[in-house]
């Protein structure tokens, strides 16, 4: 099998004083809890967010982030990322190129608030809903490969096996190997930090597909599509935009991926023996 990528374990869990009631004792003790802390993005100077996220592995975060989100169209236009310790956080200055920068600006004139998880940069409901180009990745895959992914997906959350807080974004070649896992207390983050890892390394987006622990939103299946990736497979449900999204952008979208079982609800030719579907 191949090797999956590591998690910085240093600078995503740290320890905690925990007491566990139990049959009526209290035992006293030490637990590992996932660290959350806000990281701000910064492109050229400027604050565009500030994400709650585990503070590992940001270089891929950051860059998996300005192309899902459709701030930069390539890894050429991200020229430099520097991290920044903060008393409040963790600054990530990102410079990128002006022409990206000009979109950038052009984008956050629209910007009239942003609140809780609301939409950035979506000033009308037009624009909350993206228009999504059809990926061009003719990825098929068999049942079988995606169960094999299922079933191996849970030996390699490190970090939540630790912490019991975390989601993770798994790359799987369409054998189902595992290649890249990565892992945050956010789950669009965890995918951002899988797509930055994959544009770093050159991963062939239509190689394989994405497995991710939470459920399928819609933001989720706007960053596959962005990535030109072909199948989104989620272990929890889809709502109902992310299956429109997915069925006007041809992915295939699969929910509820447990062993044994899956249910696919967009893109069915996608997936090799359909009539064998479970």
């Amino acid at each position: 099998m191949a090797k999956v990528s590591a998690i910085d374990h240093d600078s995503s869990m740290q320890p905690a004083v925990r007491s566990v009631w139990t049959s009526g004792q209290a035992i006293e003790g030490l637990d590992q809890v996932a660290i959350e802390c806000p990281i701000a993005l910064v492109y050229n100077g400027i604050s565009h967010v500030v994400m709650m996220a585990t503070p590992a592995q940001l270089e891929d975060f950051a860059l998996g982030f300005s192309l899902s989100e459709g701030i930069i169209q390539s890894t050429q236009q991200l020229l430099d990322i520097e991290q920044r310790e903060v008393s409040e956080g963790i600054e990530l200055a990102i410079t990128i190129t002006g022409e990206a920068f000009s979109k950038l600006k052009s984008k956050r004139r629209n910007l009239t608030g942003r609140t809780g998880c609301g939409l950035c940069g979506a000033e009308s409901l037009q624009q909350a809903k993206p228009v999504l180009e059809p990926v061009t990745s003719d990825v098929k895959i068999s049942h079988s490969s995606l169960q094999v992914a299922i079933s191996d997906l849970e030996q390699h959350q490190h970090l939540q096996k630790q912490t019991g807080a975390v989601h993770a974004a798994a790359w799987c070649d369409a054998d189902g190997q595992l290649l890249v896992v990565k892992e945050d207390v956010g789950r669009h983050n965890a995918l951002d930090k899988l797509l930055g890892a994959m544009a770093r390394q050159n991963i062939d987006a239509n190689s394989g597909f994405i497995l991710v622990t939470s459920r399928a939103s819609y933001e989720m299946v706007v960053k596959t599509a962005r990535a030109n990736i072909g199948i989104l497979a989620a272990v929890s449900a889809p709502t109902s935009l992310a299956i429109s999204l997915a069925q006007l952008s041809q992915i295939g979208l699969v929910g509820f991926s447990r062993p044994q079982r899956h249910v696919v609800y967009a893109g069915k030719s996608r997936f090799v023996g359909e009539e064998n579907s479970p």
